[in-house]
């Protein structure tokens, strides 16, 4: 079967990108407001591009309906500053409390009861329950349409790194401790308990 996206509608492109672009790593991520008020949201819309400078993505789409800009795409326009927290398999259920489009007076570390941590650099807090926290300044935003399914790219340095040492052994994060999730498509998310290894080729 083959598609062409510019004839399909907003939702039928998300449902093919998000059924084939698994799995996606999950960005958790806390602002505030110019006036102090916090927010937090999930994005699965998120990767590395470099490690020097450390630099990380994320995309917020536009909100389905009303096409407005998202709490945390607002907070970073504005302040140029935000967290990434790794969400944890003890963790995501308190995330999930997180997703839906609250109004911009609601902070959703009080609906998931999760505890504000505050930043060496940033003024947004991190998750105290999350393990590694990414404090970042804002690089660049880039915006991307203005009809249902727009997104913008957020790019930001991470200026800032604190990982618990549990998931830490000088070298390495580790992942059996660290135990992140990433989302599939739906409702679906995947553990990352069932990992293989299979060593590059050597050209010697």
């Amino acid at each position: 079967m083959d598609f062409n996206p510019s004839q399909l509608s907003a939702i039928e492109n998300y449902r093919l990108l998000i059924g084939t672009i698994v799995p996606r790593p999950i960005a958790f991520v806390s602002t505030v407001s110019q006036d102090g008020q916090r927010n937090l949201a999930a994005f699965s819309f998120f990767n590395g591009v470099c490690p020097k400078p450390f630099i990380v993505s994320f995309a917020p789409m536009r909100k389905m309906g009303n096409l407005e800009k998202k709490d945390t795409l607002l907070n970073i326009e504005e302040t140029g500053e935000f967290v990434i927290n790794i969400v944890s398999e003890s963790l995501v259920e308190k995330m999930n409390l997180t997703s839906p489009e609250y109004d911009f007076e609601v902070d959703e570390f009080e609906v998931a009861g999760l505890t504000p941590r505050p930043s060496q650099r940033v003024k947004p807090p991190g998750v105290a329950e999350s393990l590694v926290h990414m404090e970042c300044r804002k690089v660049d935003i880039l915006h991307f349409g203005d009809e249902e399914g727009a997104g913008s790219l957020v790019i930001g340095e991470v200026i800032f790194l604190h990982v618990d040492d549990s998931v830490y052994d000088g070298r390495h994060i580790l992942l059996e401790t660290l135990q992140p999730v990433a989302r599939l498509a739906g409702d679906a998310y995947a553990r990352t308990t069932d990992i293989f290894h299979l060593p590059r080729p050597s050209l010697k």
